[in-house]
């Protein structure tokens, strides 16, 4: 288990067009590379075995206990319908702080920490409706490299995912 460092004061305008940087955690699903606000992370593990819920939707892949707490645990690749799902030893699981819930997500590999400007982001290109595109908070551009921003609590939140009694619309 890994600890994931963060910095006393980290730079954050909390929006698009805020002025500040904001720093997000890198990760990849698929050939694709997302982002998250590194402020919703709570920790990086290896991936671990899980304890099943029967009828639970197939991208949770069920709750592990996490120091005392039990902790629901989404595969992205399955949520998404990205890559082939398969657990290698890069795979693992980034523990969330969302919404009060303690939450984990299962990807590909973790990449790095990142800032990003506000010139670096944009809005999402609008897409036929067969493309869900609410929770791609913005598309960010570093070097040679295109991430996905992903806004981790939107989706976490939501009624898709059944995990809190109250969803955010």
């Amino acid at each position: 288990m890994t600890q994931l460092a963060r910095s006393a004061h980290p730079k954050q305008s909390g929006t698009v067009d805020g002025g500040y940087s904001q720093e997000f955690l890198t990760f990849t699903l698929g050939g694709e590379e997302y982002a998250i606000d590194i402020l919703k992370v709570q920790e990086i593990r290896g991936y671990d075995a899980v304890t099943g819920i029967a009828h639970s939707p197939p991208f949770i892949k069920g709750v592990i206990n996490l120091r005392g707490i039990i902790v629901p645990i989404v595969d992205l690749r399955i949520k998404f319908g990205v890559g082939v799902v398969d657990y290698t030893p890069f795979t693992v699981t980034i523990i969330l702080n969302v919404g009060g819930r303690v939450v984990g997500i299962v990807v590909d590999a973790v990449s790095d920490v990142l800032s990003l400007d506000p010139a670096q982001l944009c809005e999402p290109p609008e897409f036929a409706s067969s493309l869900d595109t609410r929770y791609i908070q913005s598309l960010g551009s570093i070097d040679d490299r295109m991430l996905i921003v992903v806004d981790i609590e939107k989706l976490m939140l939501s009624a898709d995912m059944a995990l809190v009694e109250n969803p955010l619309h």
